[in-house]
């Protein structure tokens, strides 16, 4: 089948579940690395460690927001200049961007050490919980630049048209930080210490993958000595690109700021350790929804340009209904079996148990509209309005949520921060439900003037890069709530 019938005209639910398989894959893969440091953590060390992980995220977001800038960017960048088939400009892109994220990792990594204990403190970490944010934060620090190198390269090997590569690239990272977690502590009792050090063993090992592949054989585009010299002109085009996605990043790291101090104060270390647990468990839950919206953008995209309207709203309702069936057996699990979901983390201290189940329960107790909010948003970025896209996700994880995080524990204490959650999600799905219907229904009236180019259209090399990309174009950092 060509392309044009594949994604024009083919039956939509296998050709969502053939675009999101992988990027389903992809997320649930990514969600399991800080998933499975907190369930060793939680079992060898306590509350505490699992507190010192939570405490240490948000600078890990600022990490992942400067691979993200320059991942993205350069991912977006050659992308289009492999459409333009200017294959020299795009090798540029590649030795630029291994310089930048080489020595944007070097300055953040000494900075980050430098300033560790400061910056954890002004993050949330009590005196208690400082010991262990510094044991894991220090090694993961000094790790940055296999972090940078693995996440931001293996986002341009999907342009380049290996999208398999790319999930692979995932994977081993995954497994070698599932592999090496309980022998570093358990085995080695190294701890904390031994949490990150596996995690960063994992980053390098991602990192040698990509860069095995970007200097290959395999990568007829791989960069020459001259490509490594850095160029104003590419720069911009990565940074301009790439700054969306590092500002939404720098955002949620914000918002675990300002949730970190909230949960200290009213709740003591043990709150913050709950709530890194319920983050969690939410994260594993939520991360098939976003595998999914990955999938679902480019049969909308590509509908939507094609003036195929009533396939655009078949497209969108059937995404609504898979996600929403994906978030309602999260909900159903977390009513079912939420001891045996909190217990994976800790099974011996009763009330940090009794604690996050309540937290997780009232964490999920509307999750089942949140699939729409997300499919909503996905549906805005996919027919070409990012600020639609950004003003409903946003709505979510900063614009109603800190406020009521800042409110809500003022009159009802701990449980406040806690039912901050349900309430932003419901208030955000009301936006996205109503936003989305009106344009739902009015497709035609803002439809482009100019009907957009079909695949068939297209050069071969942006063709098939497009199609890898719609195949496995999963982020590779989950959204934080």
């Amino acid at each position: 089948m060509d392309r044009d019938k594949l994604l024009g005209e083919s039956k939509l639910l296998p050709l969502i579940m053939k675009f999101s398989g992988p990027a389903i894959v992809g997320m649930l893969v990514n969600a399991l690395y800080n998933t499975v440091d907190r369930i060793y953590i939680g079992n060898k060390i306590g509350h505490l460690g699992i507190a010192g992980i939570t405490v240490s995220f948000p600078i890990m977001l600022i990490m992942m927001a400067f691979g993200m800038l320059i991942g993205f960017g350069s991912t977006s960048l050659m992308s289009i200049r492999l459409g333009e088939k200017n294959r020299d400009e795009a090798r540029k892109i590649t030795g630029n961007s291994i310089v930048i994220l080489g020595i944007g990792a070097i300055v953040i990594s000494i900075l980050g050490t430098i300033f560790l204990t400061p910056l954890l403190k002004a993050f949330g970490a009590s005196p208690d919980v400082l010991p262990f944010a510094q044991d894991y934060l220090s090694i993961i620090i000094l790790g940055m630049i296999f972090q940078a190198m693995g996440f931001g390269m293996n986002n341009q090997i999907r342009a380049l048209g290996s999208p398999k590569i790319a999930m692979a690239t995932m994977i081993v990272g995954a497994i070698i930080n599932v592999i090496l977690d309980p022998i570093f502590i358990f085995v080695f009792e190294w701890g904390m210490r031994g949490a990150a050090l596996a995690t960063i063993m994992s980053m390098l090992a991602s990192a040698i993958w990509v860069l095995a592949f970007v200097f290959g054989r395999r990568n007829d585009l791989r960069p020459h000595r001259e490509d490594f010299k850095l160029n104003s002109k590419v720069i911009k085009g990565i940074l301009s690109l790439g700054t969306p996605p590092f500002l939404m990043q720098l955002a949620s790291s914000g918002l675990m700021i300002v949730l970190n101090h909230s949960l200290v104060f009213y709740g003591g270390d043990i709150a913050l350790s709950a709530m890194g647990i319920a983050f969690s468990v939410n994260n594993l839950v939520m991360m098939p929804v976003f595998g999914l919206n990955q999938g679902v953008q480019p049969i909308i995209g590509y509908n939507y340009g094609a003036r195929n309207y009533d396939r655009v709203r078949a497209a969108v309702k059937m995404g609504m209904i898979i996600a929403t069936v994906f978030v309602t057996i999260g909900f159903l699990l977390s009513r079912l079996i939420p001891y045996q979901m909190v217990m994976l983390f800790n099974s011996d201290d009763t009330k940090l148990i009794e604690m996050t189940v309540r937290v997780v329960q009232t964490f999920m107790l509307v999750l089942p509209i949140v699939g729409v909010q997300i499919i909503s948003s996905g549906f805005f970025q996919a027919i070409g309005k990012p600020k639609q896209a950004t003003v409903i996700t946003l709505s979510r994880q900063l614009l109603v949520l800190i406020p009521l995080i800042l409110v809500l524990p003022r009159f009802f204490g701990l449980y406040g921060i806690f039912y901050s959650m349900p309430i932003s999600d419901t208030i955000s799905g009301i936006i996205s439900g109503i936003w989305v219907t009106y344009q739902l229904r009015n497709l035609e009236k803002e439809a482009p003037p100019e009907r957009l180019v079909s695949l068939q259209d297209l050069p071969e090399e942006e063709a098939e890069g497009r199609i890898a990309a719609a195949e496995v174009s999963a982020s590779d950092v989950p959204p934080v709530v």
